[in-house]
């Protein structure tokens, strides 16, 4: 009992309390226990010695873990912020993007009808509801056909449905310069007459300035002034330039 006593710590009357036995029970063998015991003794070693600091670290943790959850909670309190505001930011977005698109919806339609000489044009949102994830649908009913998408139409018919939209957007918020390199290809003499004309009245509403490449002498002829590039000499380019307004008032 001294031996429990020092070692243990343990009086008499404690020891079935904190051990494995059982009264109403045969002990079991005291070598069997023995080696039970230096075992158990061996393990508790192997831990090592006891760390004194052990509740000075702990306290150090406790305040590095508290500092951290106030981060996290700073992070996600961000998080839902930026989410907040990107919500917004998608709903104003949405809204302007509407209000655009029914402007230029209305301006393609107009020019569209100017172009063809009749017939319809109106732009749709598809494959979302979305107006931000959703894509645009050209659906055109030239004169005497019906309402079909841009792709089932001819390659002038194209030209000119792209054209429509083109102006369209140029009329809803128009730009300094416009470059439409060889528009008119593909188009026949009366269709390049129609957008010549169409040109002439932007030129008249807006302030943008255009700036046509094109091989058409008769998109030519309709132009202000006109620039070419000669090589009078292999290797050796030239630029021509030609008012064709002073030239009218030197011919009269």
């Amino acid at each position: 009992m001294d031996r429990v006593d020092a070692e243990l710590n343990l009086k008499e009357k404690n020891l079935l309390e904190f051990s494995n036995l059982d009264i109403n029970k045969e002990l079991p063998d005291a070598v069997a226990q023995e080696e039970l015991l230096d075992a158990k003794k061996r393990d508790r070693e192997k831990l090592g010695s006891v760390n004194l600091r052990a509740d000075e670290e702990t306290n150090l943790y406790i305040d590095e873990i508290k500092k951290m959850e106030k981060d996290r909670q700073d992070l996600v309190t961000a998080i839902l912020k930026l989410k907040e505001s990107i919500n917004e930011l998608n709903q104003k977005g949405r809204e302007k993007l509407l209000e655009a698109f029914e402007k230029v919806n209305r301006k393609f339609s107009e020019v569209y009808t100017k172009l063809f000489n009749g017939g319809s044009a109106k732009l749709e949102l598809v494959d979302s509801e979305d107006p931000l994830d959703a894509g645009l649908e050209m659906l055109v009913s030239p004169p005497g056909k019906r309402l079909q998408s841009i792709t089932l139409l001819s390659g002038g018919e194209q030209a000119l449905t792209a054209l429509s939209l083109v102006f369209a957007v140029f009329l809803t918020n128009p730009a300094p310069i416009c470059v439409l390199d060889e528009v008119d290809a593909p188009l026949d003499d009366a269709n390049v007459t129609r957008f010549c004309n169409l040109l002439e009245e932007l030129t008249k509403i807006t302030t943008t300035k255009f700036i046509i490449v094109t091989h058409h002498a008769l998109t030519m002829s309709k132009m202000d002034r006109l620039y070419g590039v000669t090589m009078a000499e292999k290797g050796i380019s030239q630029l021509v330039a030609v008012d064709l307004q002073k030239a009218e008032s030197m011919v009269a």
